[in-house]
């Protein structure tokens, strides 16, 4: 709750952890798609998401979270 429970730009710890999709790769430079971050947030590393990297077992999530969530991106 409160500021630090949230994306914003005030937020006083700048990073984020988000994962996106890859478009294209030119150079040094990536394309990404629904990367969920302010503008401007440091990318400081970069790494595959793995399903074997994800939460073990089944994922849980109160029904509520789905709605609030449908439109997100």
């Amino acid at each position: 709750m409160g500021i630090f429970a949230q994306r914003s730009k005030d937020r006083p710890n700048r990073l984020g952890v988000s994962r996106c999709t890859l478009v294209k790769v030119d150079g040094m430079e990536l394309q990404v798609r629904d990367l969920d971050a302010v503008d401007g947030t440091p990318v400081l590393d970069i790494k595959p998401y793995l399903r074997e990297f994800g939460p073990r077992g089944e994922l849980r999530q109160p029904q509520w979270s789905a709605e609030l969530l449908s439109s997100y991106y």
